[in-house]
């Protein structure tokens, strides 16, 4: 799964992130100094969801922010385990 939101297709987006030293005019100082500027990405919160589309559950990421909306329609939890059947053998009887 790709880190893209399936609603709204929110992805990673890239930015900066900027080092600074010194001590700002309005604190008395001469100023900020930009010493490095490192290229970094914004990931979205997304997260991974079970959904019913078209009648069948699906597994989809959904970012945290659409999923406070409450436009997401999640599968029912399940109730029964896999491999159990409707009626367990009876318990062998001891001697």
């Amino acid at each position: 799964m790709s880190r893209v939101c399936y609603f709204t297709g929110k992805k990673p987006r890239m930015g900066k992130k900027i080092a600074r030293r010194g001590i700002a005019k309005r604190s008395g100082g001469i100023g900020l100094k930009t010493t490095g500027i490192t290229v970094r990405r914004f990931i979205p919160n997304l997260q991974t969801v079970k959904i019913i589309e078209n009648g069948t559950v699906k597994k989809v990421r959904v970012s945290a922010r659409y999923l406070k909306t409450g436009k997401v329609q999640r599968a029912p939890k399940r109730t029964w385990k896999p491999g159990a059947t409707a009626n367990p053998p009876a318990p062998a009887e001891s001697k």
